[in-house]
């Protein structure tokens, strides 16, 4: 079997077989590959997701009403209503309780832009509870008839004053609010329904026709969830949206593979390199929207290392924030998300705009690589004396670090068994460090990874 690593191809021998190709892990390679002709998604690399809605006032319990009863939901806290079958009159009630007094769309939009260093926010516009965070005049269950406020126009326009790319969420098969559309039991099931259209027709593409009118920056549809609905109609879903707006991107959970962009399972990364446009949406904690009980938030570090897996293998990372009923976001989560921010921004050339890199054959603990022509973006996570790469078969112009541009020694030559190898020598003040990035300038346009020989 022949190898090349930087362009993922398999070349098999008689008698060989191989099992899991880059292509074939993850989408069979006869498929087109996903692509939003969108420059800006594909440069992204980093965007953040707000799930923010009714459910963050029960921030993860439910009193009923009726009995006084207090219930935790051992799940993510905005499937509350349907996992823990709440009557739907008394959830309503709830927009009697939505004071967001303490959100600052101004504030909140400088802040993800200029320390987390995100390129994109995707506002839940309606998730499935059927709430809608905008002046709808499809449906009055909506924030403006709550609290006065249209959360998305202020968030829109925050967007536009920072040059920030702005999406929404869009739930378009469950809505709890109307029985006409689905709901997700408990066996499951997702079997087509007639009265579904009347929920389609009726409320659906209604909304989404005054979101994409109304709010005139919305550049991306993430939908969610397409249960039942069957491929002519998320077809025809699609048309509707391009219909309005050609340009905006959809997200690949319209269903049936009408997608714009391949989004996989939440939380879940592709173990390998994906050729064409795609995501992985995850959380800060273990939910979506705001859960008092849910303080397992993630190292800063570990956050750091999927979003460097995910960028090195093509992809753009959509990392939630669940605000409070009041709109702040949990002091825990603003301080992971500074964290990781500052690596972002102090590191930006190597990470937006980079390209998928391929397959390198070793996996080297606490190293993560980002590439674009003519460089290799080397992220140190852990302290190491000197940066040694086996099996990279480049000629080097240079290298330096790339927060600080300071120059740095460095070799392309055979180690003692015949392999190529790079070397970097690093200053002692990174020696102990973590958490940095080193650009290797390479003579080649692309880097050269070798295969391992015996």
């Amino acid at each position: 079997m022949k190898s090349c690593f930087g362009c993922g191809k398999i070349v098999l021998t008689k008698n060989e077989t191989f099992y899991v190709t880059r292509k074939s892990a993850i989408r069979n390679k006869e498929k087109v590959m996903a692509d939003t002709k969108q420059q800006w998604y594909k440069d992204a690399k980093y965007g953040l997701f707000i799930h923010w809605g009714l459910y963050s006032i029960l921030a993860g319990e439910w009193k009923d009403p009726k009995t006084g009863e207090v219930t935790k939901t051992d799940r993510i806290a905005e499937w509350i209503e349907n996992n823990l079958n709440i009557d739907k009159e008394d959830y309503r009630k709830l927009k009697d309780e939505f004071h967001p007094d303490k959100f600052d769309a101004d504030m909140f939009v400088k802040r993800a832009k200029e320390q987390w260093g995100v390129k994109y926010i995707v506002l839940t516009s309606k998730h499935h509870e059927g709430f809608a965070m905008y002046d709808s005049k499809v449906s009055d269950f909506n924030v403006v008839k709550a609290a006065g406020r249209d959360i998305l126009r202020e968030l829109s326009d925050a967007c536009k004053k920072y040059d920030m790319t702005m999406g929404i969420y869009y739930s378009q098969a469950q809505d709890w609010d109307d029985d006409n559309a689905y709901k997700k039991d408990y066996e499951d099931k997702n079997e087509w329904k007639p009265e579904f259209r009347i929920y389609f027709d009726e409320k659906c593409k209604p909304q989404l026709k005054e979101l994409l009118e109304n709010y005139d920056n919305i550049s991306l549809i993430w939908f969610d969830t397409p249960m039942g609905m069957t491929a002519d109609e998320a077809q025809e879903l699609r048309d509707w949206v391009k219909g309005i707006k050609p340009d905006c991107i959809i997200s690949g959970r319209i269903g049936h593979q009408k997608g714009d962009y391949m989004t996989t399972g939440d939380n879940f990364i592709p173990r390998l390199p994906y050729d064409g446009d795609w995501e992985v949406p995850a959380t800060v904690n273990d939910t979506w929207g705001y859960n008092k009980y849910d303080t397992n938030w993630k190292n800063p570090d570990d956050i750091l290392n999927l979003l460097l897996k995910i960028v090195g293998r093509g992809g753009n990372y959509l990392l939630n924030v669940g605000p409070m009923a009041d709109g702040t976001v949990p002091e825990a989560c603003v301080e992971v998300m500074n964290e990781v921010g500052k690596y972002v921004t102090e590191n930006a050339e190597a990470i937006y705009g980079t390209k998928n890199v391929g397959i390198y054959p070793y996996e080297i603990p606490s190293i993560e690589f980002t590439k674009r022509p003519h460089k290799l973006y080397v992220h140190v996570l852990a302290p190491r004396y000197r940066v040694e790469l086996l099996n990279i078969g480049n000629q080097l112009k240079g290298a330096y670090v790339v927060s600080t541009g300071e120059k740095l020694p460095c070799r392309a030559l055979k180690c003692c068994e015949g392999n190529s190898m790079i070397e970097v020598e690093l200053p002692e003040k990174l020696q102990g460090a973590k958490n940095y990035c080193v650009c290797l300038e390479l003579e080649e346009e692309e880097p050269i990874f070798e295969a391992i020989i015996d």
